[in-house]
């Protein structure tokens, strides 16, 4: 991460988030990022918070909240800190979904897992076919 006094270029930050600069251009334009300050020569500079706020919205991606969402909790995030309740919630409502997928997930899995032993023991007794080596035409 960048020191506050240190700005990152669009391809440094890309290299450093994973994300394209495409991405963080596109990023910027829906209002994800905020304008991001300009060096002399117009290049974007990047810095230790815009870093720091690409980095939480990659987490809240990798929960798959919703751009919409994403996006709701910046403009509130940019209203200021009288915001903080409304961005907890919004937050608190998120993660009890990411909670319930979990749990869900946890059941598929679970039944995997015992499809996959019932498949082991069949094969274990020899009673499932073996695959066969010659095409059905």
């Amino acid at each position: 991460m960048p020191s506050m006094d240190t700005f990152l270029s669009i391809d440094e930050v890309a290299r450093r988030t994973g994300l394209s600069a495409h991405t963080l251009r596109y990023y910027e334009r829906i209002g994800l990022i905020g304008p991001v300050a300009r060096g002399s020569d117009g290049r974007r500079r990047y810095s230790a918070a815009d870093v720091a706020w690409i980095g939480f919205l990659l987490r809240l991606r990798g929960t798959r909240m919703p751009v919409a969402s994403m996006q709701a909790f910046a403009r509130l995030r940019a209203a200021g800190d009288h915001t903080a309740g409304e961005r907890r919630q919004m937050l608190e409502k998120h993660l009890a979904t990411v909670v319930a997928e979990i749990a869900t997930l946890q059941h598929s899995a679970a039944a995997l897992a015992d499809k996959i032993a019932h498949y082991r023991r069949l094969e274990d007794t020899g009673a499932a076919p073996q695959p066969s080596s010659r095409r059905k035409r």
